[in-house]
C-alpha cells in the first residue's frame, strides 16, 4: 500500500504580496512526497500585487492538510476581519500537522486563535501587533514554537521553507533543493532590517507606513476582540 502524499496547502487571498507565496512555494512543492494545493475563499483567480494566480480551489473543499501556510500582505489585518476566511484558516490549521505563514500572514493566524500562548515572527513593523492575540513576538527570521513556523518580512519566506524542509524531509533534501535553486543570497546593501538600515532609510520608510498604521492597529485590535468573544 502506498503511502499518502504529505499535503501542503497555502491559503490564499485577494492583495496577498506574491513573494510571501511564491517563494515558500517555489521550495516547498519540491519536496519529495508531497502534494501542493493552492485555496481562496471562492476559488477561481486571485489577484496578487501585480500578479493574478489562476485556479485556485475553495477552501471550503479542502478537507484537512499536514501542513498549512498563510501569506502575508499589505491588507493582512483586511483579511482577519474576513469572519469566513478566518474561519476556514482556524478549521485547516486546527487538524494540520504544521501550521505556518510568511511575514504579517501571522497576524492571520493570531485572528484564527492559532497562536496564544505561541512565539511568533512577522514583518518588523507590525510585529508589535502579535501580542494583541495572545501571541509572543519574536524577532526571529524564522521562528519555531512547536507545530507553529512564521517567518519574518516577505523574504524570510525561503529561509521558512528551508528550515521547514529539513525539519519534514531532512538537512539533505533542503540542502539539496537550495543548491539547485542556488539560493546563496548576497544583497548589495544591509538595509534588510531595521536594525542595519541607516537612519535615514529607517525614518523614511516609516514615514512610508505611517498612514496605515493607525488603521492597522485599530484593525487588529477589532479581530483580537471578535477573537475573544469565540474563545
Amino acid at each position: 500500500m502506498s503511502r499518502l502524499p504529505f499535503r501542503i496547502l497555502f491559503a490564499v487571498y485577494p492583495g496577498m504580496t506574491q513573494l510571501d507565496f511564491t517563494g515558500p512555494h517555489q521550495f516547498l512543492s519540491r519536496m519529495p512526497g508531497s502534494e501542493t494545493i493552492v485555496a481562496s475563499l471562492i476559488g477561481g483567480a486571485v489577484p496578487s500585487e501585480g500578479l493574478v494566480f489562476a485556479d485556485t480551489r475553495r477552501l471550503s473543499d479542502v478537507a484537512g492538510c499536514d501542513l498549512l501556510c498563510v501569506p502575508g500582505g499589505l491588507n493582512a489585518l483586511d483579511v482577519a476581519l474576513d469572519d469566513a476566511f478566518v474561519a476556514e484558516i482556524r478549521r485547516l490549521g486546527g487538524g494540520a500537522r504544521y501550521v505556518t505563514s510568511v511575514c504579517t500572514g501571522s497576524l492571520i493566524l493570531g485572528a484564527a486563535g492559532l497562536l496564544h500562548g505561541k512565539r511568533a515572527a512577522c514583518h518588523w513593523a507590525w510585529r508589535h501587533l502579535l501580542p494583541l492575540f495572545g501571541a509572543i513576538p519574536d524577532e526571529g527570521r524564522v521562528v519555531r514554537d512547536g507545530r507553529v513556523f512564521t517567518g519574518g518580512g516577505v523574504t524570510a519566506g525561503i529561509d521558512f521553507a528551508l528550515t521547514v524542509l529539513a525539519e519534514i524531509a531532512g538537512a539533505e533534501v533542503a540542502q539539496t533543493l537550495q543548491l539547485g535553486l542556488e539560493y546563496a543570497p548576497a544583497p548589495p546593501f544591509t538595509s534588510g532590517r531595521p536594525e542595519t538600515a541607516s537612519p535615514k532609510i529607517l525614518a523614511g520608510y516609516r514615514d512610508q507606513i505611517a498612514p496605515l498604521l493607525t488603521r492597522r492597529e485599530a484593525q487588529a485590535r477589532e479581530a483580537a476582540a471578535s477573537l475573544s468573544l469565540i474563545s
